[in-house]
This record gives C-alpha cells, structure tokens and sequence, in this order.
C-alpha cells in the first residue's frame, strides 16, 4: 500500500481557500505591475508574462509569492521539501499560466502544474 504525503514528507498540504486566497491576490498585484508598462484592457499578455516571471522567481528562489505569504501557504519541492529552483518554478508557473493545470488536483491537493513539477502547496505552521 502506498503511504500518503504526511507519512512519506510530513508535508501538510494546503486547503483550497488559502491556495484560491494566494493566487488571486498574487494576481492583483501581477495586474497592477503589468498595468504599469501597457493597458490590461488593451493588452491583457504583460500580466501574464509577469506571472510567469514572478513566480519563477519567487517559487524558485523564496519557496512562496507575496500572495502566498499573506496567506500562509509555500510551494515545496515534492517529497524532499525545500525551494524548487529557477527550472522547475519556471515549468510551475507557466503551467499555472495557463489555469487548467491548477484547478485539477489529485487526493494530494496537487495541482498538474505541481506534478509536473515535482512540487506542493503546503501549509506554513503558525508561530
């Protein structure tokens, strides 16, 4: 029988209302930076591209977005824990561009985005 993710990593995945909570924050802001360099309206491609960059940067370096700090959830890698690195925040993030991904989760809480890769939402215990 296979173990589940807190018997293997002692990793407690997230709920679904602080990941929601995370990613429509994070998009607030990424639509605000974005509205920065052209119109969302007009051109809705630079929020998305800011996504993508956010989100490589902060997951693969940070472990979390702002959205997800405020929320109190962190990506991890999956089963070893820790930061994901720059190549797999960036396969993360463009799949989470792309939403379909995110919204498709396994008994694990993990999206496709996460499968591919090798990542989790977990959340952060409280101080």
């Amino acid at each position: 029988m296979a173990a589940s993710v807190n018997e293997t990593t002692a990793l407690e995945p997230a709920g679904l209302g602080p990941r929601l909570g995370a990613i429509v924050i994070d998009q607030i802001l990424f639509v605000l930076v974005a509205s920065l360099y052209a119109s969302p309206s007009a051109t809705p491609w630079p929020a998305v591209l800011v996504l993508v960059v956010a989100n490589t940067f902060f997951l693969g370096l940070f472990g979390q977005t702002p959205g997800m700090r405020l929320c109190r959830v962190r990506c991890a890698a999956y089963p070893e824990d820790g930061v994901i690195g720059l190549f797999r925040g960036l396969i993360r993030a463009v799949l989470l561009a792309l939403f379909i991904p995110a919204i498709i989760l396994n008994s694990q809480g993990r999206g496709l985005h996460d499968r591919a890769a090798g990542s989790i939402v977990v959340a952060v215990p409280k101080p």
